[in-house]
Protein backbone atom coordinates (compact mmCIF):
# COMPACT_ATOMS: atom_id res chain seq x y z
CA UNK A 1 0.00 0.00 0.00
CA UNK A 2 1.37 3.47 -0.57
CA UNK A 3 1.46 6.26 1.63
CA UNK A 4 -0.86 8.89 1.06
CA UNK A 5 0.17 12.42 -0.37
CA UNK A 6 0.56 14.81 2.46
CA UNK A 7 1.07 18.08 0.84
CA UNK A 8 -2.10 19.77 -1.39
CA UNK A 9 -2.61 22.84 -2.46
CA UNK A 10 -4.09 24.49 0.15
CA UNK A 11 -1.34 23.87 2.84
CA UNK A 12 1.45 25.97 1.05
CA UNK A 13 0.89 29.50 1.98
CA UNK A 14 2.20 32.48 -0.14
CA UNK A 15 5.42 33.51 1.85
CA UNK A 16 5.88 30.34 3.32
CA UNK A 17 9.56 29.06 3.41
CA UNK A 18 9.82 24.87 3.13
CA UNK A 19 13.71 23.62 3.77
CA UNK A 20 14.16 20.77 1.28
CA UNK A 21 16.93 19.06 2.99
CA UNK A 22 20.81 19.10 3.00
CA UNK A 23 23.61 17.36 0.53
CA UNK A 24 27.47 17.36 0.85
CA UNK A 25 29.55 18.16 -2.74
CA UNK A 26 31.19 14.75 -2.88
CA UNK A 27 34.64 14.45 -3.73
CA UNK A 28 34.19 11.36 -5.57
CA UNK A 29 30.92 12.53 -7.18
CA UNK A 30 32.92 15.39 -8.31
CA UNK A 31 35.52 14.13 -10.27
CA UNK A 32 33.24 11.29 -11.99
CA UNK A 33 30.48 14.37 -12.67
CA UNK A 34 33.60 16.40 -14.16
CA UNK A 35 34.71 13.75 -16.01
CA UNK A 36 31.82 12.09 -17.37
CA UNK A 37 29.55 15.48 -18.41
CA UNK A 38 32.47 18.53 -18.34
CA UNK A 39 35.90 16.90 -19.10
CA UNK A 40 38.49 19.98 -18.96
CA UNK A 41 36.93 21.35 -16.30
CA UNK A 42 39.27 21.67 -13.01
CA UNK A 43 37.59 20.02 -10.24
CA UNK A 44 39.61 22.25 -8.22
CA UNK A 45 37.19 25.19 -9.38
CA UNK A 46 34.46 23.33 -7.41
CA UNK A 47 31.34 22.03 -8.72
CA UNK A 48 30.57 23.37 -12.04
CA UNK A 49 26.92 24.71 -12.05
CA UNK A 50 25.16 21.43 -13.68
CA UNK A 51 26.50 19.59 -10.69
CA UNK A 52 24.67 22.35 -8.09
CA UNK A 53 21.66 22.12 -10.66
CA UNK A 54 21.55 18.22 -10.27
CA UNK A 55 22.49 19.06 -6.57
CA UNK A 56 19.44 21.14 -5.89
CA UNK A 57 17.62 19.04 -8.01
CA UNK A 58 17.35 16.06 -5.89
CA UNK A 59 17.22 17.65 -2.99
CA UNK A 60 13.75 19.11 -4.03
CA UNK A 61 12.49 16.17 -5.90
CA UNK A 62 12.74 14.39 -2.08
CA UNK A 63 11.18 16.79 -0.66
CA UNK A 64 8.21 16.83 -2.56
CA UNK A 65 8.22 13.52 -3.07
CA UNK A 66 4.95 13.16 -0.66
CA UNK A 67 3.18 16.17 -2.29
CA UNK A 68 0.44 15.74 -4.35
CA UNK A 69 2.45 17.43 -7.50
CA UNK A 70 1.45 16.16 -10.48
CA UNK A 71 4.20 18.20 -12.47
CA UNK A 72 7.21 20.85 -12.51
CA UNK A 73 5.86 23.03 -15.33
CA UNK A 74 9.06 25.52 -15.46
CA UNK A 75 12.48 25.92 -13.91
CA UNK A 76 13.13 29.71 -14.91
CA UNK A 77 15.47 32.28 -13.92
CA UNK A 78 18.36 30.04 -12.75
CA UNK A 79 21.37 31.94 -11.17
CA UNK A 80 24.34 30.00 -10.41
CA UNK A 81 26.67 32.29 -8.36
CA UNK A 82 29.21 30.65 -6.80
CA UNK A 83 30.73 27.04 -7.45
CA UNK A 84 31.29 25.08 -3.74
CA UNK A 85 33.69 22.98 -3.49
CA UNK A 86 34.34 19.38 -2.30
CA UNK A 87 33.21 18.93 0.92
CA UNK A 88 30.93 21.86 1.37
CA UNK A 89 27.45 21.43 2.45
CA UNK A 90 24.49 22.84 0.63
CA UNK A 91 21.25 23.48 1.94
CA UNK A 92 18.05 24.14 -0.11
CA UNK A 93 15.01 25.93 0.56
CA UNK A 94 11.86 27.05 -1.22
CA UNK A 95 9.67 30.29 -0.51
CA UNK A 96 6.31 30.31 -2.04
CA UNK A 97 6.12 33.35 -4.19
CA UNK A 98 2.32 32.81 -5.39
CA UNK A 99 -0.12 30.53 -5.62
CA UNK A 100 -2.75 30.03 -8.62
CA UNK A 101 -5.58 27.68 -8.53
CA UNK A 102 -6.71 26.37 -11.94
CA UNK A 103 -10.05 24.63 -12.00
CA UNK A 104 -11.39 22.38 -9.00
CA UNK A 105 -8.73 19.96 -8.68
CA UNK A 106 -5.37 21.76 -9.14
CA UNK A 107 -3.39 24.98 -8.79
CA UNK A 108 -0.16 26.36 -9.48
CA UNK A 109 2.44 27.39 -7.39
CA UNK A 110 5.18 29.71 -8.10
CA UNK A 111 8.29 28.99 -5.84
CA UNK A 112 11.62 30.78 -5.13
CA UNK A 113 14.20 27.95 -5.01
CA UNK A 114 17.11 28.72 -3.25
CA UNK A 115 20.76 26.37 -2.66
CA UNK A 116 22.86 27.97 0.48
CA UNK A 117 26.39 27.02 1.42
CA UNK A 118 27.91 26.25 5.03
CA UNK A 119 28.21 30.49 5.46
CA UNK A 120 24.30 30.84 3.93
CA UNK A 121 25.62 32.36 1.34
CA UNK A 122 23.79 32.32 -1.85
CA UNK A 123 24.73 28.95 -4.67
CA UNK A 124 22.19 28.54 -6.66
CA UNK A 125 18.64 30.16 -7.41
CA UNK A 126 15.71 29.78 -9.56
CA UNK A 127 12.06 30.02 -10.04
CA UNK A 128 9.46 26.76 -10.29
CA UNK A 129 6.03 26.58 -11.55
CA UNK A 130 4.59 23.02 -10.08
CA UNK A 131 0.88 21.89 -10.55
CA UNK A 132 -0.12 20.33 -7.31
CA UNK A 133 -3.95 18.79 -6.56
CA UNK A 134 -6.49 20.41 -4.25
CA UNK A 135 -8.56 18.78 -1.93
Amino acid sequence: MTEPLHVHFEDLGVGEVVPLGACAVDQTALELFVERFIPGWDAGYGAPDAMVYALWSRLFADRISGWAQSKILAVDGLRYMRNPPAGELLRGRMTVMGKDPVGDDKGIVIAQQDVLDEAGRLVFSCLTRSLVARR
